[in-house]
């Protein structure tokens, strides 16, 4: 450049000596500050030169002159990085097109940004230059730095143009081969590669990085040990960056190549594409580490694969399950091996997690559907597999173990293959069962019959015969029970159930419904001699031992029986003392009997047989001609149960005393008091109907007329018609012939709405209407009798009402009537019905308060059964829910879990592992779950919300996986429940947003 500029200034000062051989001194004073300028600009004084150069242009006159001071000024802008420096020589060649400088000031400005790195600037420039103009000595710098300058800026095509135009340069030949071998390695094009980048390998400077780039082509190539070693050779002298992708490419290599323990340090290092790494990259060390047997480092990788649908997910998925399992992880596995079973990537994989999926669901269950249904999916997709027969027997097995006999029924009704004939009688036995738990009873009676249709297993015909036999006993056919409990005790597997230890008491117990006392009285004898353990079927049994007795006037023995209840003091203990004093009247001794009954009375001042008994007493002495002892008895009962069912009975016993001692006027009081306060009453007729012959024998008939007529239940002009109409509707129903007996009655009620047996008439009619299914019908007839003064059929119609309102769940009507069924009933049983039904109604109008008062009162009483007691364990608890007492729900869903069958077991399952999981008992939880999904399936709503624990349980576990995959599960297959659905979307986000914090980058 140097001898260029002086050429050129010397051109210059020949051609103007020759024109002119007169310097002016102007000229010459310019001439030299150039030439003083252009010495500054040689010697890199850049600054300095632009002045003066600045100051010449400004000061002369010559256009030549100005040109090269304009070039330049340009010229030290650009080395001087002035921001006004391209505008500059943008002028120049503007202002002067036509100078010689045009061209060489492109190739300048070019050379100088290349020289900078700045290789977009310098390319702008490198456009501008015509090449034809180029010398030979500039043109291999030109060619390579433009070709540099198209490959930094990506231009691949144009680049390799004018590479390829100086690879036999002496200076510039290696490094165009090296940049061509680079792009034709990021082409993917290694063979082309390996050509340019031999073609320099014995260079020092490109060693280094050849090594890096022949690793990964080696690796791309499949020449992976061949990688492993470039890759080592290449780690010492790579940035970061090409370090970790030498991680990558080594530990992918020796993963190729099975050596997984040397994989596991390299793929470890790797540090991923922007700092992430993809699933193929959790999946290889993942794998690794299961080939190692390091199965929780697998499957800590194996989780970080996020919402991956394609080949590698699926191997990933499959060998999470397996890594599950071999930690017995079960659920965990099972829900791995359920998503690789979802897809079809590849088909060998997919039937081989169906396959595990299939014997887990078995194993353990399945909370996403039924078992039976998994496995035959299995059997219908794979019918090939070769562990068809395994499932198949599986298949069978589930249909017991599941206890999803419901959904179980549905699938052997449509496959009544010969080898499914046992299945079939297990699972109509046990689905009786659930449906028996249920008060199902009628659909239970027909899963025992077609259990029975199919008698291949003795011990479950055995066990169906007795079921069977309960199921016909509580439907009160006590014929047909009688004949199945007999079938049951005289089958050859009988002994060996359950069930038989108990057989003797119900044999008695329905020959006692039957009225066949004799035998009941032995058979209740057998159940005493053979089982002294269970305490309250042993007072019982004695008890109704007393009963049989009592009934066939085998006074004695019946004492004893009854002795035998009172020293054990069990619940019934005050009616076996208050039935041994009856007995003592009927053996002829009156003063023992008043003795035991005022004994009674003392002794139990609570009993409900307390009326019964100062009822008894006050006649005993009236027996006894002790006639002021039994008015003082018959006033004490009176006084103590003014609305009792002995109340009207008692004053008309008074009545009658008085008229027997010719106290007549006593005797009319009493008489009258009872028709007034009992009307329509057998006792208020029967008072009219003495007072009538007090009247007549005293001449007072018209006095007996007057009062009469006060009486609207008695008109004396009709009565031989009411008679005669109420007899013959009351044969008809004492026949049963129910319709024609509705037909009387109503034609009774209707002739005579205030006669004399109104309120038999009504309560006989609501009987028959019940009996024939038109319970509805019945409502207003049971309300007249309720309506009625306190008779013998209140309390059987306070029952039979509010049985039928409870049906029409008509509960706001229902309350008022079980309070008072509570209240007056004197059959404990009516009682027990009065008071569980009232925690059922007050729960279901959200009284809480009152509804768990009841269930109190339900489980106080020793002889509520299970299934009662389950009802208000299940009240208690889930009003505790509903009311904020966690502490009293969680005692109340641990005492129904010891007692409840069917949903409610289901129910207080599920709370076991909700409290446990509030407790952060996260794996107990989770059994508890697994429990609920393996015994209970049939019932999906608890085993959806079971599902959403286990979400929670997996995530308080630090197992994000498995709680998204379940939760996704979830929301897929549950839409039937939109609470659960809307709790599994909730904690699905919720998780994510915690997630979204910490996965942004990935740490190893």
């Amino acid at each position: 450049m140097r001898k260029h500029s002086w050429f050129l200034f010397l051109l210059v000062f020949v051609v103007t000596f020759t024109v002119s051989a007169q310097k002016s001194t102007i000229y010459t004073h310019d001439l030299k500050d150039f030439n003083r300028a252009l010495s500054l600009f040689n010697d890199g004084q850049f600054a300095s030169a632009q002045i003066i150069f600045e100051k010449v242009k400004a000061d002369t006159n010559d256009e030549e002159l100005k040109s090269d001071c304009s070039y330049y000024d340009a010229t030290c802008a650009i080395r001087m990085d002035q921001p006004n420096a391209d505008m500059l020589m943008e002028r120049f060649v503007s202002d002067y097109p036509t100078s010689a400088k045009s061209n060489q000031a492109f190739i300048e400005v070019a050379h100088y940004y290349f020289g900078q790195g700045n290789y977009s600037q310098a390319l702008v420039w490198f456009e501008k230059v015509n090449e034809s103009q180029l010398s030979s000595s500039d043109r291999d710098k030109f060619n390579f730095q433009k070709g540099y300058s198209f490959f930094s800026a990506k231009n691949k095509k144009e680049a390799t143009v004018y590479l390829n135009k100086v690879v036999d340069s002496p200076e510039y030949g290696s490094q165009a081969k090296y940049y061509l071998g680079f792009m034709a390695y990021e082409g993917d094009d290694y063979k082309e590669a390996n050509k340019y980048f031999d073609a320099v390998s014995g260079e020092e400077k490109y060693k280094e990085k050849l090594s890096y780039y022949q690793s990964d082509m080696n690796f791309k190539l499949g020449n992976f040990q061949k990688a492993i070693d470039l890759g080592e050779k290449a780690m010492a002298k790579s940035t970061a960056i090409e370090k970790s992708e030498l991680n990558k490419i080594i530990g992918e290599s020796y993963f190729n190549l099975k050596k997984y323990d040397q994989a596991i340090p390299y793929l470890s290092a790797y540090k991923g594409k922007k700092g992430r790494w993809n699933n193929t990259d959790f999946y290889q060390l993942g794998y690794a580490h299961y080939k190692q047997n390091d199965f929780e480092n697998a499957i800590s990788q194996f989780n970080k694969i996020i919402n991956g649908k394609d080949f590698v997910a699926q191997n990933a998925y499959y060998h999470l399950g397996e890594s599950y399992l071999k930690l017995d992880k079960k659920q965990e596995a099972l829900n791995a091996f359920k998503n690789a079973s979802e897809m079809s990537f590849d088909t060998s994989i997919q039937e081989d997690a169906s396959l595990n999926y299939a014997k887990l669901s078995y194993e353990i269950g399945n909370s996403y559907q039924s078992v039976p249904a998994v496995l035959l999916g299995f059997i219908k997709k794979y019918p090939n597999n070769a562990n068809r027969s395994v499932v198949e027997k599986l298949l069978i097995d589930s249909y017991i173990s599941s206890k999803n006999y419901k959904e179980a029924l549905v699938l052997l009704e449509k496959n009544k293959s010969p080898e499914n004939k046992v299945a079939y009688q297990k699972v109509t036995f046990y689905r009786g069962l659930e449906l028996y738990a249920d008060r199902e009873y009628q659909e239970a009676l027909k899963m025992f019959k077609k259990s029975l249709d199919g008698q291949i297993e003795a011990d479950i015909t055995a066990r169906t015969t007795f079921w069977k036999a309960e199921t016909e006993y509580v439907l009160a056919d006590y014929k047909n029970a009688l004949l199945s409990f007999k079938q049951f005790a005289s089958s050859s597997r009988a002994s060996s159930t359950p069930e038989y230890k108990n057989i003797n008491y119900n044999i008695a117990y329905t020959h006692f419904k039957l009225k066949e006392y004799d035998q009941a009285a032995t058979y209740f004898q057998n159940h005493i001699e053979a089982s002294k353990s269970d305490k309250v079927r042993l007072t019982d049994s004695y008890l109704r031992l007393g009963d049989c007795q009592f009934a066939t006037s085998k006074y004695w023995p019946a004492m004893e029986a009854y002795n035998k209840v009172i020293e054990l003091k069990g619940v019934d203990a005050d009616y076996a003392f208050f039935q041994k004093a009856i007995c003592y009247g009927f053996v002829a001794k009156n003063d023992r009997k008043i003795e035991e009954l005022n004994s009674f009375i003392q002794t139990y001042p609570k009993s409900n047989y307390r009326d019964d008994a100062l009822y008894e007493l006050a006649n005993t002495y009236v027996a006894s001609s002790k006639q002021d002892l039994a008015l003082k008895t018959f006033d004490r009962l009176i006084t103590e149960f003014k609305n009792g069912s002995f109340t009207a009975k008692s004053i008309l016993r008074q009545g009658l005393i008085y008229y027997n001692s010719d106290r007549n006027a006593d005797a009319l009081t009493k008489f009258k008091k009872v028709a007034a306060d009992f009307p329509k009453t057998p006792e208020a007729l029967e008072a009219v109907s003495t007072a009538r012959l007090i009247y007549v024998d005293g001449g007072r008939v018209d006095e007996y007329a007057t009062w009469v007529r006060t009486l609207d239940f008695v008109t004396v002009t009709d009565a031989d018609l009411d008679n005669d109409t109420f007899e013959s509707a009351r044969k008809q129903f004492e026949q049963n012939n129910n319709k024609e007996a509705i037909s009387g009655f109503l034609a009774y009620v209707e002739s005579f709405p205030r006669g004399m047996h109104s309120l038999q008439a009504n309560f006989y009619l609501a009987q028959a209407y019940f009996a024939e299914g038109l319970q509805t019908k019945s409502i207003p007839n049971y309300e007249y009798v309720v309506a009625q003064p306190r008779s013998e059929f209140t309390e059987q119609s306070l029952a039979r009402l509010s049985q039928v309102l409870l049906k029409n769940n008509d509960n706001g009507k229902a309350i008022p009537v079980l309070l008072r069924l509570e209240n007056e009933a004197e059959f404990p049983q009516n009682k027990v019905f009065a008071q569980s039904n009232l925690m059922k109604c007050y729960y279901d109008q959200k009284d809480y308060s009152n509804s768990v008062i009841y269930a109190d009162k339900v489980l106080s009483n020793a002889k509520t059964d299970d299934n009662v007691k389950s009802d208000a364990q299940i009240i208690i608890a889930r009003s505790a829910m509903q009311t904020g007492d966690e502490s009293k729900a969680r005692s109340g869903y641990a005492k129904l879990l010891t007692i409840a069958k069917g949903e409610l077991a289901a129910e207080a399952l599920y709370y076991d592992a909700y409290f446990k999981n509030k407790d952060r008992k996260f794996e107990a939880s989770n059994t508890a779950v697994q429990k609920l999904a393996k015994d209970y399936s049939g019932y999906r709503y608890f085993g959806a919300k079971g599902l959403v624990l286990m979400a929670k349980n997996f995530y308080g576990l630090k197992d994000s996986f498995q709680a998204t995959y379940i939760l996704d599960n979830v929301i897929e297959n549950f839409t039937d429940y939109p609470d659960v659905l809307t709790e599994a979307k909730k904690e699905l986000a919720a998780i994510k947003t915690e997630e979204s914090k910490t996965n942004s980058s990935i740490s190893n």
